[in-house]
């Protein structure tokens, strides 16, 4: 499980309301959703042919399509468009990258709140 080797960013993901973690063994992710809805992703990437994704570990989120071109813009190295996923929706954050930790923070808080946004109200974490 990757999760274990990023403590400090588990316990964040799973600080939000309703937050839960499972393990996707097809994809070889840790998944953090909400009320059965992911909103982040950690996986590492053995293979790619893109040198920036191959060999690291890293976080998939959702996020806004302007916020993500401007952070892909900002940190081209790291943060990279959403790994196995629709690129204009989700970024993939390398994790030991140069994304500041505050920044990293800001972003898992966007994809918890976009997720659970577009829940149905009943679902939606008190």
């Amino acid at each position: 499980m990757f999760y274990e080797r990023y403590p400090e960013l588990d316990r964040l993901l799973l600080s939000y309301p309703g937050a839960e973690r499972d393990f996707q063994p097809v994809w070889g992710w840790d998944r953090y959703l909400v009320a059965g809805k992911m909103y982040a992703g950690l996986l590492f990437i053995a293979k790619h042919s893109d040198p920036r994704y191959k060999g690291h570990m890293f976080l998939s989120l959702k996020a806004d399509p302007a916020e993500a071109e401007f952070y892909r813009t900002q940190y081209p190295n790291d943060v990279l468009p959403g790994y196995y996923s629709d690129k204009r929706t989700w970024i993939s954050i390398r994790v030991d990258g140069a994304l500041p930790e505050n920044e990293l923070a800001y972003l898992c808080r966007r994809s918890y709140d976009l997720v659970t946004a577009k829940l149905p109200k009943a679902k939606r974490p008190k």
